[in-house]
């Protein structure tokens, strides 16, 4: 069996499958050591750790050298948060897909929204299927298999009609041929089952307040749990309260 086909089984399981979030070496070696069956980049912190803001303003570059000494590090299966594709056409798009299926990359996240003028918003429906429709022939043309996994960001940007915008784009999304979709920001337990009733793809949701807890969503039929950047933006956070905590008390004896 593939790589690719032994990661789109694992969306198959009675449990859900639990995605470890990394953005570097480390973070990828700690979910390996706990046994996690799978991970997954965090565009966010990646592009944090770097110096830069979230939204593809890193290069691509960058995130292949950070891919690649993940790759080299840990034997997890892999799969890459690419944003909006990193390129304007659907040749450009997949070209990069194909640079990150080289490094062993298993799995790329694409989104259906874009930024301007810092506002993200959605992109035109049967525009966005056409090029997921595109990057896929492409990708089968040059004998490339990997699970592409679209982020539908109907919930996040709180579309009207919400529950329906979102079936529409997923079922459209599934005539394109993609593996996979995740709605950040859905919690209600009502539109998880609805979103699973209507669609055959495994359904990926994210940490976010409120998000019902793993035993729920199994229930729901939930197929993947992703982190999103929260345990980033949690283990820098404590950085900083021990790190006031060092200073105010004059000590290290806080880390020991």
């Amino acid at each position: 069996m593939t790589t690719y086909l032994k990661f789109k089984e694992l969306h198959n399981q009675t449990q859900p499958l639990i995605i470890g979030n990394v953005w570097n070496v480390q973070s990828a070696k700690i979910f390996e050591k706990l046994n996690f069956q799978a991970i997954g980049t965090s565009s966010a912190a990646i592009a944090y750790s770097l110096g830069y803001e979230d939204g593809e303003q890193m290069p691509f570059s960058d995130l292949l050298f950070v891919v690649k000494r993940i790759k080299k590090s840990v034997t997890l299966p892999l799969s890459v948060d690419i944003e909006f594709g990193y390129g304007k056409t659907s040749t450009e798009i997949a070209n990069n897909i194909i640079a990150l299926e080289r490094l062993g990359v298993v799995g790329i996240n694409i989104e259906d929204s874009f930024i301007e003028n810092e506002e993200r918003k959605l992109k035109d429906i049967l525009q966005f299927s056409q090029l997921l429709q595109e990057v896929k022939s492409i990708l089968t043309q040059q004998e490339i298999s990997i699970f592409i996994n679209v982020r539908c960001d109907v919930f996040l940007l709180n579309i009207p009609n919400t529950l329906q915008v979102a079936t529409e784009r997923i079922k459209n999304y599934e005539q394109a041929g993609t593996d996979g979709i995740f709605l950040p920001c859905i919690i209600q337990e009502s539109d998880i089952a609805e979103i699973v009733l209507q669609t055959k793809l495994p359904l990926n949701v994210m940490c976010i307040p409120q998000l019902p807890n793993f035993e729920t969503l199994e229930k729901l039929g939930v197929k993947r749990i992703s982190m999103g950047n929260f345990l980033n933006d949690y283990a820098y956070t404590s950085l900083e309260n021990m790190t006031t905590k060092i200073l105010t008390e004059q000590s290290f004896n806080a880390l020991f």
